[in-house]
C-alpha cells in the first residue's frame, strides 16, 4: 500500500531556515488539545496503512498495539505539536511504521546497552536502518521520512546544542550514518557545520559504517556494529555530556519533547515485546484488581446525591438548569430523534391491513371478486422500535471537575431526558469522597502505626441522582444535585468504575452501556502519599480493561476538556468551554455510534 504522498518541496527543505516553512500544527488554546487527538488518530491510521497491523493506536501519545504499550525509540520520531507541522508527524508516523515492520523489537531490547548514551544511539541506527528498508516506490513515505528528519535536524540546531561538544558529536555521527545508510545527502547547512567532526571521526568509526550499511537487511549483524559505534562515541563524550544529561534538564530546548534526549524512562526499561507495564494482574474484585486493595471500607457509603440537600435548594438548582439549557437552546427530542437509532432496535408487532400497497392479503381476495375495483386488498408488517440497551452515566464528582460543573449538569440531564423519551432505561451516577485528604479512614491508619503500603485511604461516596426504572420526570430534582459544589471532593475512579459496572449489569439488559464524565486522572491525596501516585491510576487501567475483557458492559470515557485515552479505549473529549451546545451532543453521539459498530 502506498504511503501518504508529502510535498517534495517541503520535504527537501529544511525547516525553519525559510519563511515559506508549512505551519506547525498548532490551534488555539480551547481547541489544542482536540486537535492533537485528531492528529494522533490520523497518524495511527498511517501506521496501520503502511505496517499492516490493525489494532495500532496513540493513547495519551503513546503508542499502543492493542493494550501493549510499545516501545519504539528515536528522537525525531517525537515530534512537537507546539512547533512541528503536520508533515513532521506524518514522517514520524512512517517512521513508526517502518520500525514495526523491519525491526525485532524484542531482540532490540535484549541488545540495548544500560549506558545512557551509547542506547540512545543505538536505538536512533536501529532506526535509521528500518527506515532505509522502505521500498523505494514509496515515494511519498520516502519524502515524509526525509522531511521528518531534516525538521528533527534544524530543531536541534536551533536548540543551540552543536554549540556544545557534546552536541555537536552526537549531531554528526547521526547525519554521517543516516546519510550513508538511506543515502539522502546532508542538506547543505549541516554538512558544512560536521566538516570537521565527520572528519576526525571517520578513522574511528568509519569502518562500523561500512558495516552497518553491509548488513542493514540482518539486524543481528547489523547490531554488533552499531553497538561499536554507539560505545566508542559514547566513551569520547566529556563526562557531563555538556549539559545534555538527564540531570542537568533546565539547559534541554524548551519543547514538549526533547530534540535529542538522553531518556532512562521508568515504564520504558519495563517494556518488552508483548509485554506491558501496567501491574500483571487483571481479574479480581477490588481488593485484588493488579494488587490494589482498601485499607478500610467502615466510613464507605452509597447514598442518594440529595442527602443533605434541602428541598428548597434543590428546587433552585432545578430552575437554574432548566433556566441553562433553554438558553443554550437545547431540544431534548433532536437528541432524542438522534439515540433512538443507536439505543432501540426493531421488532415484528403484526401486519397492518386494508393498505393499497404491500403484500396480497388472502383474506381479502373474496371481496376483490365481488368488487373488482377495490384496492385496498394487500397488508404489511408492522415493525417497532423497543429499547434495546441500558445506559448508565458516572460523573465525576472531584473537585478539579467544579469549573465545569454548570456545562456537565446540562449535558448528563439533556441527554437523560431524551432516553427516557425513547424508554430506554437510564441511570445516572456520581463519585466523589467522604473528606479532603482520608478523613476518618486515614486517622484510623496513623492510629495503627502507619503500617506501609496500606491501600486507599479514604471515605468514598458513591452517589445516585437518577436509578435505574426511574422517569426522569420523578427524578428531575435529584439530577439538578449535580449543580451543588459540596459533593465534589476527591475521586477514586477505579472503584466507582467498578461499581457503577456492577449496577449495570444487575439490570439483565442485553446490551449495557457505561458513560464515564471525568475530567482527566483519579486523585486521592491521602492515598497517594502512602502507596505512590500510580496506585489508583493503575487500578483504574486495570478496571477498564478487565470490564473490556468481559465485554458484559461497553465503556465509554468523555472527557471534559482532556485526552482521556491513557484509561478508556473508546473515548472522546469534550470542549464545555463555551458550555453545551447541539455540536456537544453530536460528538456524544457518534462516539456512542463508533463504538456500538466496532
Amino acid at each position: 500500500m502506498r504511503a501518504p504522498q508529502g510535498d517534495s518541496q517541503d520535504a527537501d527543505r529544511l525547516p525553519g531556515t525559510s519563511p515559506a516553512a508549512v505551519a506547525p500544527v498548532v490551534a488555539p488554546a480551547g481547541h489544542a488539545l482536540r486537535r492533537q487527538q485528531r492528529v494522533d488518530e490520523l497518524c495511527a491510521a498511517a501506521i496501520r496503512a503502511v505496517s499492516g497491523i490493525p489494532d495500532i493506536s496513540y493513547r495519551g501519545r503513546q503508542l499502543y498495539r492493542g493494550r501493549t504499550r510499545l516501545a519504539v525509540r528515536a528522537p525525531h520520531l517525537h515530534p512537537d505539536p507546539r512547533c512541528d507541522d503536520l508533515g513532521s508527524f506524518r514522517g514520524a508516523a512512517d517512521g513508526v511504521a517502518c520500525r514495526l515492520l523491519w525491526s525485532d523489537l524484542g531482540l532490540h531490547e535484549r541488545l540495548c546497552p544500560t549506558e545512557p548514551v551509547a542506547r540512545l544511539l543505538f536505538d536512533q541506527l536501529e532506526q535509521y536502518r528500518a527506515e532505509s528498508l522502505a521500498d523505494p516506490a514509496m515515494r511519498g513515505l520516502l519524502a515524509n521520512l526525509r522531511h521528518r528528519h531534516r525538521a528533527w535536524s534544524a530543531a536541534f540546531h536551533r536548540s543551540g546544542l552543536t554549540e556544545t561538544e557534546a552536541g555537536l558529536l552526537l549531531y554528526t555521527v547521526a547525519q554521517m550514518c543516516r546519510a550513508r545508510l538511506t543515502g539522502d545527502p546532508m542538506p547543505p547547512e549541516t554538512e558544512s557545520l560536521v566538516e570537521d567532526a565527520r572528519f576526525a571521526l571517520a578513522p574511528l568509526i568509519g569502518p562500523d559504517i561500512a558495516g552497518l550499511v553491509r548488513h542493514r537487511r540482518d539486524q543481528l549483524r547489523y547490531a554488533r556494529h552499531a553497538l561499536a559505534i554507539a560505545r566508542s562515541v559514547a566513551a569520547m563524550l566529556p563526562e557531563r555530556h555538556d549539559g545534555l544529561s538527564r540531570a542537568a534538564p533546565a539547559t534541554r530546548p524548551q519543547t514538549a519533547w526533547p530534540v535529542f534526549s538522553l531518556w532512562d524512562d521508568a515504564d520504558d526499561d519495563q517494556l518488552a515485546q508483548g509485554q506491558a507495564a501496567a501491574p500483571s494482574q487483571r481479574r479480581g474484585d477490588i481488593g485484588t484488581v493488579g494488587g490494589y486493595h482498601v485499607f478500610t471500607t467502615a466510613y464507605d457509603r452509597v447514598q442518594a446525591a440529595t442527602t443533605g440537600i434541602r428541598p428548597e435548594l434543590l428546587d433552585a438548582y432545578r430552575q437554574e438548569l432548566d433556566r441553562l439549557e433553554a438558553q443554550r437552546g437545547l431540544d431534548p427530542g433532536r437528541v432524542a430523534r438522534q439515540l433512538q437509532i443507536l439505543c432501540t432496535g426493531t421488532v415484528r408487532a403484526g401486519w397492518d391491513s386494508g393498505l393499497e400497497e404491500g403484500h396480497v392479503d388472502g383474506r381479502m381476495l373474496a371481496r376483490l371478486v365481488s368488487t373488482p375495483g377495490e384496492r385496498r386488498v394487500f397488508r404489511s408488517e408492522r415493525l417497532e422500535r423497543i429499547p434495546s440497551l441500558a445506559v448508565t452515566f458516572l460523573v465525576d464528582c472531584s473537585g478539579s471537575m467544579k469549573q465545569h460543573v454548570e456545562a456537565v449538569a446540562v449535558l448528563v440531564d439533556v441527554l437523560a431526558r431524551a432516553l427516557d423519551r425513547i424508554g430506554v432505561d437510564c441511570e445516572v451516577l456520581g463519585f466523589t469522597t467522604g473528606a479532603w485528604g482520608g478523613g476518618r479512614a486515614l486517622r484510623d491508619w496513623v492510629r495503627a502505626g502507619r503500617p506501609a503500603h496500606p491501600g486507599r485511604l479514604n471515605e468514598v461516596r458513591h452517589l445516585v441522582f437518577e436509578e435505574a426504572g426511574t422517569s426522569w420526570r420523578t427524578a428531575r430534582r435529584s439530577l439538578a444535585a449535580m449543580l451543588h459544589q459540596d459533593l465534589y471532593r476527591e475521586g477514586v475512579d477505579g472503584e466507582a468504575v467498578q461499581w457503577a459496572a456492577g449496577r449495570a449489569t444487575a439490570r439483565g439488559a442485553s446490551g449495557t452501556i457505561l458513560v464515564v464524565v471525568s475530567d482527566g486522572s483519579p486523585m486521592d491525596g491521602a492515598t497517594a502519599a502512602a502507596n505512590g501516585d500510580r496506585t489508583i491510576d493503575d487500578h483504574l487501567r486495570d478496571v477498564v480493561a478487565r470490564l473490556d475483557d468481559e465485554g458484559r458492559v461497553l465503556v465509554l470515557g468523555l472527557g471534559v476538556g482532556m485526552d482521556l485515552s491513557p484509561y478508556y479505549r473508546r473515548c472522546a473529549m469534550l470542549d464545555l468551554s463555551r458550555g453545551v451546545r447541539h455540536a456537544t451532543v453530536d460528538d456524544v453521539v457518534d462516539l456512542l455510534s463508533r463504538s456500538l459498530g466496532s
